[in-house]
């Protein structure tokens, strides 16, 4: 959402994305192939994003604890897809969060990238209960070749995306909203992209609550 637009999000959108994260979240399982899916049931979203683009500290802002999602500055730590869910689910669980291996690292050998490749288009294209994933693009950066790759594999499966700017503390306002016209335009490209662009800074918790909002809107 460009910062000259007004704020779209009600009280009670913003509320109902902050009761969805009230209640704290855990840590289910790491899954590192296909066959270790967990069974299909409860609504998903993921977050997807290059090497140390910073999804693992986005989620740990988005469930406010520290230590949920591991952070390193160990590029390719991410290996699995990690689940999480709300504490206290019961055996079935209503919602979940995957966070999916980061991307884009170029000392990463070819047999990893292309199980990352089977792994992560083999999730989108097959699991009826993802809603929406979240691509991770860094404020200082924009859109790289290794983003764009991402987006047509989404495109080609049907998978609903959305992309989030992250450290949007790190630049200038004027940088960020030409960043945001810039990011629009690309995504107008792609069928599944979907046409809005949300700013995020995990370490000053801007963002944050829109965006809670939007994943509360989305399941």
């Amino acid at each position: 959402m460009l910062d000259d637009e007004p704020n779209k999000f009600s009280e009670a959108a913003l509320e109902k994305g902050r009761l969805l994260f009230a209640k704290g979240w855990e840590f289910l399982l790491g899954v590192p192939s296909m066959k270790f899916m967990p069974p299909e049931g409860p609504l998903e979203i993921s977050f997807a994003g290059r090497s140390n683009v910073g999804k693992s500290s986005l989620i740990n802002a988005l469930v406010n604890q520290k230590g949920l999602a591991r952070t390193s500055n160990t590029p390719g730590r991410t290996q699995d897809l990690n689940y999480f869910i709300p504490k206290d689910s019961g055996e079935v669980p209503d919602y979940a969060i995957v966070d999916m291996p980061g991307y884009g690292y170029a000392k990463a050998p070819k047999n990893q990238v292309e199980a990352w490749t089977r792994l992560v288009f083999s999730y989108l294209r097959g699991r009826t209960t993802l809603r929406r994933v979240f691509v991770l693009i860094d404020s200082r950066h924009g859109i790289k070749k290794n983003d764009e790759e991402v987006f047509k594999m989404m495109d080609k499966a049907a998978c609903s995306y959305q992309i989030v700017l992250t450290k949007s503390d790190k630049i200038k306002v004027h940088a960020l909203e030409n960043l945001q016209t810039e990011t629009l335009a690309k995504l107008s490209k792609h069928p599944a992209a979907y046409p809005e662009v949300l700013t995020t800074s995990s370490e000053k918790g801007e963002g944050i609550a829109e965006l809670r909002a939007v994943i509360a809107s989305v399941f």
